[in-house]
């Protein structure tokens, strides 16, 4: 199935456990999140409820009734002068990769950031030895920052941050 089959939506919380799910793979199975234990939907559903406030996109991808993946927009430090930066976050399903659907939540994102009054959109990459994150980010108008040299440690290995930023309109 190709990324157009797919629609991206602001999330519901009918959608939370599915985005729960797909996280709780990426905590479980790999360093591209430093978190060690999966939220909850409660916890999901406090970033929802805290995302709306702020006005900041949280986006679906879907695709006949299944959640294929998401992204949002949250604060990318929690004092003031920051308000107009975010950083944004992508997860796919694990059997929704190579579709292009990352780009198209990653585009809507930036879309829909702007429209909130973002005016800086930061990426914090892990270092996990494939180019597919970075990539993406390229293709839409990042450029890298920095590395945060052996800033993580999980499943018995250190791991690099890369930061990347763009620029929006907002």
């Amino acid at each position: 199935m190709s990324s157009t089959e797919s629609t991206v939506r602001p999330a519901e919380p009918a959608d939370l456990e599915a985005v729960a799910e797909i996280y709780a793979h990426y905590v479980a199975e790999t360093v591209v999140t430093f978190d060690e234990v999966p939220l909850t939907v409660a916890q999901w559903q406090r970033r929802l409820d805290d995302f709306a406030a702020r006005g900041l996109p949280f986006l679906v991808a879907e695709s006949e009734g299944e959640i294929d993946g998401y992204a949002y927009a949250a604060p990318w430090r929690p004092k003031p002068a920051y308000r107009h930066t975010v950083e944004d976050t992508i997860y796919l399903a694990p059997g929704s990769t190579g579709r292009g659907l990352g780009g198209r939540l990653l585009s809507d994102l930036i879309l829909r950031s702007e429209k909130a009054g973002v005016r800086q959109m930061i990426a914090v990459i892990s270092d996990t030895g494939t180019d597919a994150s970075l990539a993406l980010h390229r293709r839409h108008g990042f450029t890298e920052t920095g590395t945060l040299n052996a800033v993580g440690h999980k499943h018995g290995r250190w791991v690099d941050t890369v930061l990347m930023q763009r620029s929006l309109a907002g």
